[in-house]
């Protein structure tokens, strides 16, 4: 291996380092869009796959289970998700989107989000072979 050859480890903190800092404009944009909290737009966009118990819901968004709780209560009282009896196991409740919890998730996925500065700057061959790279990692 070439002594300028970057570890995974190093490719990996670029690319978060990218999009982390770059991401403070758009979820203020949200929160103004939306006017809650970008921790209740995190969460409700975990519930759009479908319900999860508050367990799940806690792991999906890396919280711990009473911030997952508190969450939930507001989220309920805004009229943006349920809680109902999960039909396998009575003694777990599963937290699920309302219509109006899937518009609030639209509204704030439909944000503007423009590419930072770094990304625009690069030239159309630089851009292909980034897509087609970034192409090879997705799932």
């Amino acid at each position: 291996m070439p002594d300028d050859t970057p570890t995974t480890d190093e490719v990996w903190r670029q690319l978060t380092h990218l999009v982390m800092d770059t991401r403070d404009s758009w979820k203020r944009a949200v929160v103004e869009r939306t006017g809650m909290p970008f921790s209740r737009i995190r969460v409700l966009r975990r519930l759009l796959p479908g319900p999860l118990t508050a367990k799940q819901l806690a792991q999906a968004a890396a919280m711990d289970a009473p911030a997952t709780t508190v969450v939930v209560n507001d989220l309920e009282e805004r009229g943006l998700v349920i809680r109902e009896i999960d039909p396998t196991n009575r003694r777990c409740k599963l937290i699920s989107l309302t219509r109006a919890g899937q518009e609030v998730v639209a509204e704030a996925l439909a944000t503007p989000d423009p590419a930072p500065a770094e990304l625009a700057a690069l030239t159309p061959d630089d851009l292909r072979t980034l897509h087609e790279i970034l192409r090879k990692l997705e799932h």
